[in-house]
C-alpha cells in the first residue's frame, strides 16, 4: 500500500460470518491505527446483526448502507480501504468500484471466480495504481512461516516435487454443501474457494508460478449421491424439518444465537437459507478433486483435495536436490456424534469438541543423515493455526507492525496466479485435458509499475 495516514478509515461490503473477524480487528483489537466507519450488505437483519455484535465489543457505532449504494458510502464516509468479503461471485463489482472511486481494497480470497472477472480487476488496477491485498491468511501461520523459511534457506536444495494432500472432515467439509458454496456460479467450486488458499501456499513456498495444469474430479459423497450411500434423507433444508432432527449432517440454525441473527431472522429479506440439506438436489461443486501442476521453476505438484473425511488436516511433502521435507498437521483427529452435535448448534470454521486430538510436525530428511523434526513455535490450533491475529495485525496494525521479511502480504498478481491454478483445474475438468495457466489470462510481468506507482 501508498503511505498510509496514522489512522485509515474502513468499510466492509459483505456482513456474513467471514466478515466479523475484520469488523473486530478493525473496530476493537487496532482501534488506535485503523477506523471502522461503515458496513454494507443488501439484508438490512445482517447489518442490524453486525451493528449489535461491534456494540456487544465496546466498538463505536458505524454507518450502514445498502450494498447497491457502496460507492455513495465511500465517498460521504471518506473511506480509505474498502474490505469485501460478500458471495465470491460479487468480488469484483466491488472491487472495480473502490479502485474506480480511488480507494485500495482488502478482499478475501478467493480474489474472484472466473477468468474474466479476474482481468476486469488486473485492468482496474492498472488503470487506476491503486492496490488489492487478497487475505491468504495461511501465509501467516507460524507452521507455513517456517517451511517458507526452510525452503528458501536451501534445506533440501532444489525442490523437484510437491505432493499435497488436503481432508476437510464430515463437519468442516459438509459445510461448504448446504450454503451457497455449493453452487459452482457462486463460488467457483471448491478448486477456486478453498483450494486457492493451498496453490497461493505452494506459489509462495515455491517462489514459482503455475505453468500448466491437469485435473480430475467428481462429486462422489455430498449432494444426490449421498443416496447412493445411504446418507441422504427426505428434507431440503434443516429448519422446520422433522426428519433432520438427528442427521449429524445437519445444521440447526436456531441453536445457535448467532447464526439465528445472521441467517435465520435474515431470510425473509432475501430468501437464502443457510441449513441447506447437504445432500439435497442442486449441488454443482465437486467434493474430491485431483489435480497435477508444473511450474515455472520445472517442479511438479499432486494435490489431493476431499471434503468427506473422518478427521481433518493436510500433509506436504517437498521432493529435493539435498532431502526431503514432510510438513503434517493434524487440526481434529476425529468427528464424534457429539462433535457433530456441536457442529449443529453453530460451532463450524475451526471450533472442536474438547475430546479431539491435533498434532503438527515438520521433519526433514537430508541424504545420508538421521531425520530431524523442526521445532514450530507459535502454533495454535484456534483461528487458522493462529494466522488470522497475525495477518490482522499487519493488515490493520500501521507500520508499528514491522517489515514483512517473509513476503507474507499478497497482492492482485498473488490472488491472480491462485486463482488461475484453481480456475485452469477447473477448465481441465471441464474438458479433459491440460491447461495453460497463461492461455486463460496473461499476466503482466512482476513489480510492472501502474502508472500511480510509476509517478510516486
Amino acid at each position: 500500500m501508498p503511505d498510509r495516514p496514522e489512522r485509515l478509515r474502513y468499510a466492509i461490503v459483505g456482513t456474513g460470518a467471514r466478515a466479523e473477524m475484520f469488523a473486530r480487528a478493525i473496530a476493537v483489537d487496532h482501534a488506535t491505527t485503523a477506523e471502522l466507519v461503515a458496513l454494507a450488505d443488501p439484508n438490512p437483519a445482517r447489518l442490524r446483526a453486525h451493528e449489535e455484535t461491534l456494540k456487544e465489543l465496546g466498538a463505536p457505532p458505524v454507518a450502514t448502507y445498502a450494498a447497491s449504494d457502496v460507492a455513495l458510502m465511500l465517498d460521504k464516509e471518506r473511506v480509505d480501504v474498502l474490505v469485501v468479503t460478500t458471495v465470491d461471485r460479487f468480488h469484483d463489482e466491488y472491487i472495480v468500484a473502490a479502485l474506480e472511486a480511488g480507494r485500495d481494497v482488502v478482499t478475501e480470497k478467493p480474489m474472484t471466480i472466473d477468468a474474466p472477472r479476474c482481468r476486469r480487476i488486473l485492468d482496474a488496477v492498472g488503470r487506476t495504481g491503486r492496490h488489492v491485498t487478497v487475505t491468504f491468511n495461511y501465509r501467516y501461520n507460524p507452521v507455513h512461516e517456517a517451511v517458507r523459511r526452510l525452503l528458501a534457506a536451501g534445506e533440501i536444495g532444489e525442490v523437484g516435487s510437491v505432493h499435497f494432500e488436503w481432508l476437510l472432515d464430515v463437519r468442516h467439509g459438509a459445510d461448504y454443501f448446504r450454503r451457497w458454496h455449493r453452487e459452482k456460479a457462486n463460488s467457483g467450486g471448491l478448486l477456486v474457494h478453498k483450494a486457492s488458499h493451498h496453490f497461493d501456499l505452494v506459489n509462495w513456498w515455491l517462489d514459482a508460478e503455475p505453468v500448466e495444469v491437469y485435473a480430475q474430479g467428481r462429486l462422489f459423497f455430498y449432494g444426490e449421491a449421498g443416496l447412493r450411500h445411504g446418507y441422504a434423507r427426505a428434507y431440503d433444508r434443516v429448519h422446520g424439518a422433522p426428519e433432520a432432527s438427528d442427521d449429524p449432517f445437519a445444521l440447526h440454525l436456531a441453536d445457535s444465537p448467532g447464526l439465528r441473527r445472521l441467517y435465520l431472522d435474515a431470510e425473509v429479506h432475501d430468501g437464502y437459507h443457510r441449513d441447506r440439506n447437504v445432500f439435497a438436489p442442486g449441488v454443482t461443486i465437486e467434493d474430491d478433486l485431483a489435480v497435477l501442476v508444473r511450474y515455472s521453476t520445472g517442479a511438479t505438484m499432486t494435490y489431493h483435495l476431499t471434503a468427506y473425511s473422518p478427521w481433518e488436516g493436510y500433509r506436504v511433502m517437498f521432493n529435493g536436490s539435498h532431502g526431503r521435507l514432510e510438513l503434517e498437521v493434524v487440526e481434529n483427529d476425529r468427528v464424534s456424534l457429539a462433535a457433530a452435535e456441536v457442529s449443529s448448534g453453530g460451532a463450524q470454521h475451526g471450533e472442536r469438541a474438547a475430546a479431539e486430538e491435533g498434532h503438527v510436525r515438520i521433519r526433514v530428511h537430508p541424504f545420508w543423515q538421521p531425520p530431524r523434526d523442526v521445532p514450530v513455535v507459535g502454533y495454535v490450533r484456534e483461528g487458522h493455526g493462529g494466522a488470522d491475529v497475525r495477518m490482522a495485525t499487519v493488515l490493520f496494525g500501521g507500520p508499528a507492525s514491522g517489515p514483512d521479511e517473509l513476503g507474507r502480504g499478497a497482492g492482485e498478481r498473488d490472488g491472480a496466479l491462485a486463482l488461475l491454478t484453481g480456475l485452469a483445474a477447473n477448465e481441465s475438468l471441464a474438458t479433459g485435458r491440460p491447461i495453460r495457466v497463461a492461455d486463460l489470462v496473461e499476466l503482466p510481468p512482476p513489480d510492472t509499475p501502474t502508472p500511480e506507482r510509476a509517478a510516486s
